[in-house]
């Protein structure tokens, strides 16, 4: 297993990138940073859902009514937002070059791409933003769940696997 590290200048240890190696081709995938899992998610939004709610019925029972429905639409909208942020947790990016062939899977959200391009005709990009990886016919946009520092040492290792 290859694994490019990622050198800071003050010192500390940086991010690696892990390629695994197969058969001369290699592997990576790239994920969000999820910080909180499922179950972890859902008792923050019910621990959130029912202080809103506390608080909305204790202001109904000393007269101010009107609190609860708005208390009420608040919980709707931050259900909605947990379920966006839930449904794109999992976003990933798999990057596979295997006899000749790079293959770039995409999952968003509830769907999954996968394209396949001549390694030999593959060229690659570096703007300030994002890579790209095209074969004149198609170019796609990958390591877009990088950082700026991550995604150029991905683009200079992936440049140079493409090059052999």
């Amino acid at each position: 297993m290859s694994t490019p590290s990622l050198e800071r200048p003050w010192g500390t240890a940086g991010r690696e990138l892990a390629f695994l190696e197969e058969h001369g081709g290699f592997s990576l995938t790239l994920k969000r940073n999820c910080s909180i899992s499922p179950a972890g998610l859902a008792c923050v939004f019910g621990a959130l859902a029912v202080a809103v709610l506390a608080i909305g019925v204790g202001f109904a029972l000393a007269g101010a009514w009107l609190i609860l429905p708005f208390a009420g639409l608040e919980v709707l909208l931050l259900a909605g937002a947990f379920v966006l942020q839930a449904r794109h947790a999992t976003d990933y990016e798999r990057i596979e070059l295997d006899r000749g062939r790079l293959r770039v899977e995409v999952g968003e959200g509830a769907s999954v791409a996968r394209y396949e391009l001549d390694a030999r005709r593959a060229r690659l990009g570096l703007e300030e933003d994002r890579v790209t990886v095209g074969d004149g016919r198609r170019e796609l946009v990958v390591g877009r769940h990088l950082d700026a520092e991550a995604r150029r040492a991905f683009a200079a290792e992936l440049g140079r696997r493409l090059s052999i």
